[in-house]
């Protein structure tokens, strides 16, 4: 899997005249988005989290480029870019990737499948080519009969059958990018003006080959002119919106709590060769993603996560039957269907409990909560932070240090609360959280998770196991051990996770509530012009869920509502408390405010066809 690139930006872009000289070519826009924004755009959503730009001409808008990207883009100034060609861009970049990566020229639009053909290919080092192009700037690559790159010119005379064209795409090894500077360096001052393509050639050996992959028809274009521009523009960008056009996926926006929508880079991150899980590359793709999952919310060096091939209620399950000591008491606080979901998994479990039950859709009563807590009853608290069953989120920033003060190792479902707003779990008080792939983080089903407290979790060493397959500490241990779960892991979900993950770290937890926070806010101003009320006050909601009461007419029919809303593209979900019926709506996943507008179109238009607004 490759998850690093290098684009080189440093030239002038002059062949452009006036309209480079302050704005490198890489910024110059088509459809309203910068050559190289588009290209940053596609490496990211093929799974590359760091991308390194080498830049020369105009470096500042290269470096405001990496500051949007959160991280993921960083650049490195080749402060000899006048003088010296696309080599001494790329060595100046070299020491900053540790593996096998992309190499892209700045000035590309292209087809993304060619990304995925170079991750594909089981060669090392591989130069993407493409058939005629008949571009007036064409570079010739020749092979022999194993594919081996053998010759790189721009004179066709020299290259009388080429096996393609260079098209400014490849994939090379770390230790090959090694010898290309390492050639680089040895070759001053000489060599101040190579291509990258043409120290390819000099070291594209029978010991250290490197390849042509041609894609005949393959959707590409530089711009290094005008005329160029005008070509990319007018004939390979309909091309290439067609094809994407092609491989998009539906869309579906899900409004129910979960699971969520995804992006469609989550759904194609799933299609990979398959790999055995208990090889070393899965093991370190797991470690990396149990790290990253811990860091969303905690110090990795204060807190670890354990993941199971499980649902958010096994990682609920786990939780509870792992962190009650053999002799301890757990108070469990019951004000929902996940509250009370909690409580019957330690009944399962035969373990010693109490539950405080609670309104499901007014606030705790922090008092009567310490004087329970005072007893010193329990050793051990379980609470919900956000109840999906009604939106109400719980105030675990006082519950939890409260709990903490009295004694008590707190446990949290944060299910439907993770990744969605900005948390930290020190700070809350909180020693286990459990988690799950599919809701706001934005990844697919199937990887439940808890995020533990190491000093918390090895306390249960020793303690006798409740549950074989979701014992927490068992499943550390052996993860610390092996980088491999004691039993086989849903592989291509981890791969879906790892890229929302990325995704996240891209949008950041703090723009992503926001995001929310922005579709809650047009769904709740247009329940409120509807007549429509909600269940829970306003000042108490998460942003996240919100459970809207029936409205007083024999017209209303739930199902008839779900389906004429899902017609429109979007899914609902019903909600009952009790004898309190309500529907719900979810902001989660990867929904957007104009979408949340065009859902209350749909709801009103609902509504009015059965006379309530």
């Amino acid at each position: 899997m490759i998850t690093q690139a290098i684009i080189m930006a440093g030239g002038l872009g002059s062949r452009f005249g006036g309209r480079t000289e302050a704005l490198p070519k890489g910024f110059i826009e088509i459809e309203g988005v910068p050559m190289v924004e588009r290209s940053v755009r596609k490496l990211i959503a093929a799974g590359v989290e760091r991308i390194v730009i080498g830049t020369g001409h105009c470096s500042e808008s290269y470096d405001a480029l990496a500051a949007k990207y959160n991280g993921i883009v960083v650049t490195v100034k080749n402060e000899d870019y006048a003088q010296t060609s696309s080599m001494g861009t790329l060595a100046v970049c070299a020491p900053l990737v540790s593996g096998d990566c992309y190499l892209l020229e700045s000035d590309l639009i292209y087809d993304a499948a060619g990304l995925q053909v170079l991750a594909n290919d089981a060669r090392e080092n591989v130069i993407l080519a493409s058939g005629a192009t008949n571009s007036k700037d064409e570079v010739y690559l020749a092979a022999d009969k194993t594919g081996r790159l053998t010759k790189v010119s721009k004179d066709k005379s020299a290259v009388p059958s080429p096996a393609g064209e260079l098209t400014g795409i490849s994939k090379v090894s770390k230790a090959f990018l090694e010898r290309m500077t390492a050639w680089y360096r040895e070759q001053l001052p000489g060599s101040r003006k190579a291509d990258y393509e043409h120290v390819f050639e000099v070291l594209s050996t029978e010991e250290t080959p490197v390849f042509v992959r041609c894609i005949t028809y393959y959707a590409w274009a530089e711009a290094d002119d005008e005329a160029m521009l005008a070509r990319a523009e007018q004939e390979i960008w309909p091309r290439i919106k067609e094809n994407e056009e092609l491989g998009a996926v539906r869309r579906e926006v899900l409004l129910n709590p979960g699971p969520s929508t995804t992006t469609d880079s989550v759904k194609y991150a799933q299609v990979v060769p398959d790999i055995c899980p208990r090889e070393l590359e899965f093991g370190t793709l797991m470690e990396q993603v149990a790290r990253d999952l811990t860091a969303l919310v905690a110090d990795p060096a204060e807190y670890t996560t354990v993941m199971f091939g499980c649902s958010g209620t096994g990682a609920d399950e786990a939780m509870v039957s792992s962190c009650v000591p053999p002799d301890g008491r757990l108070l469990v606080i019951d004000n929902g269907s996940y509250g009370a979901r909690l409580a019957k998994i330690a009944s399962v479990y035969n373990i010693a409990m109490d539950v405080y039950k609670s309104s499901a859709y007014e606030p705790l009563d922090l008092e009567a909560l310490e004087k329970l807590f005072s007893t010193k009853k329990y050793t051990t608290l379980a609470v919900v932070y956000h109840e999906t069953t009604t939106g109400l989120l719980n105030p675990l920033e006082k519950i939890c240090p409260l709990a903490k003060r009295y004694g008590m190792t707190t446990i949290c479902d944060i299910v439907s609360a993770y990744a969605g707003m900005p948390m930290d779990l020190a700070s809350l008080g909180i020693d286990f959280a459990s988690a799950t792939s599919n809701k706001h983080i934005g990844g697919m089903a199937g990887i439940g998770f808890v995020i533990c407290r190491r000093t918390e979790l090895e306390k249960q060493k020793d303690w006798p196991m409740r549950s074989y397959y979701l014992n927490l500490y068992d499943q550390h241990r052996y993860f610390e051990e092996t980088k491999q779960t004691r039993f086989t892991p849903p592989v291509q979900t981890f791969y879906a996770l790892r890229q929302a993950i990325l995704e996240t770290r891209l949008e950041t937890v703090e723009k992503r509530f926001a995001r929310f926070t922005a579709c809650w806010e047009i769904l709740v101003k247009a329940l409120k012009e509807m007549g429509l009320k909600m269940l829970v006050p306003e000042e108490f909601q998460s942003h996240f869920i919100t459970a809207i009461l029936i409205p007083e007419t024999p017209r209303y029919d739930f199902e008839a509502m779900h389906d004429f809303a899902r017609r429109a593209g979007f899914t609902i979900y019903p909600g009952k408390l009790g004898n309190i019926d309500t529907f719900r709506i979810a902001n989660m996943g990867d929904i957007r405010p104009q979408e949340m507008e065009h859902f209350t179109q749909i709801l009103r238009s609902y509504m009015h066809g059965i006379g309530v607004c």
